[in-house]
């Protein structure tokens, strides 16, 4: 191999190995911190900035059925169905909704989770001999709920057909409907549903 040869040899070497090292920086796995309350989607899927809006649209028109200063109703929260072919988590849209509701002072909660919990404590408070018997929580003073609040997730998803192109567009559609039942009469007293669309464009090719 001549001097010349070996002369662009190494520079091919070379350029392959600053390819190597760049392709490596740009695989690297960065983080930063960002704001709850700030806006960001990669994709059209659901995301916890689509929670706070869905939580907002639904808490306030809630809030005008029942202003402040009236009678405080007791409500029950059952799980929010997930009709979606997404796993979504729709009880931490329930949590927070309870607590926005919770703030407003103008609702009051059962604690449906805690039922087991509360049934096992007042067992030991009564079998369990350790406790002094004036210090006992009375038995069957538990309030009643005068509502249930309920709801269902849907979505709908759509991709562009098949055709030639640089980029797919796909769209995602949810909705939430949640709904206040009257245990009394067994009639549905408040019910909103929100909505929110999503498209989304991705290159055909790459990563």
């Amino acid at each position: 191999m001549t001097r010349s040869n070996r002369s662009v040899f190494s520079r091919i070497i070379l350029l392959l190995i600053l390819s190597f090292l760049l392709l490596l920086t740009g695989c690297a796995t960065t983080t930063r911190t960002i704001s709850t309350s700030e806006e960001i989607h990669y994709d059209e899927a659901y995301d916890f900035s689509d929670k706070k809006q869905i939580v907002s649209g639904l808490v306030d028109p809630l809030l005008d059925r029942y202003p402040a200063g009236g009678q405080r109703p007791i409500v029950i929260v059952y799980p929010v169905a997930n009709r979606t072919s997404e796993h979504i988590d729709t009880s931490g849209i329930t949590d927070d909704i309870r607590e926005e509701l919770l703030q407003s002072n103008r609702f009051r909660f059962l604690n449906e989770a805690q039922r087991d919990n509360i049934a096992r404590e007042l067992d030991y408070q009564y079998n369990s001999g350790m406790v002094d018997p004036s210090q006992r929580i009375e038995r069957a003073r538990q309030a009643g709920a005068d509502y249930i609040l309920s709801g269902t997730l849907r979505s709908i998803e759509k991709e562009e057909g098949r055709g030639i192109r640089w980029k797919k567009k796909s769209m995602n559609y949810y909705s939430l409907h949640l709904q206040l039942t009257d245990l009394k009469s067994g009639m549905i007293d408040w019910s909103h549903s929100v909505d929110l669309a999503r498209e989304a464009s991705r290159p055909i090719i790459g990563w």
